[in-house]
């Protein structure tokens, strides 16, 4: 019988993932405080936003936002969950080491 990894084994995975769901969930909390300093900022710099302003700065801060978080966050999930132990690296034999 084989052992089950990293998020091949079930518990680990649902704990890993509710761990990621978790970080998601605050760091989607610290997007809409930045868009809200980014739209503090725009008010007491220009005076009155336009809506379609107001519209693509909230987008365009909270999704970048959460993209940068998202991709970090799947980077943790990775490494705590021991997925990236699992990786083979075929290309090690076939690079000469001169010392």
């Amino acid at each position: 019988m084989t052992r089950k990894e990293a998020l091949d084994d079930p518990q680990i995975a649902a704990t890993a993932w509710g761990r990621f769901r978790r970080i998601m969930a605050w760091m989607a909390a610290g997007g809409v405080a930045c868009v809200g300093a980014a739209l503090l900022f725009l008010y007491w710099w220009t005076g009155a936003l336009p809506l379609h302003m107001a519209i693509a700065t909230t987008l365009g801060v909270w999704l970048t936002f959460m993209l940068g978080t998202g991709l970090m966050a799947l980077a943790f999930l990775s490494s705590g969950t021991g997925h990236d132990e699992q990786v083979i690296d075929r290309a090690k034999d076939e690079v000469p080491l001169d010392d």
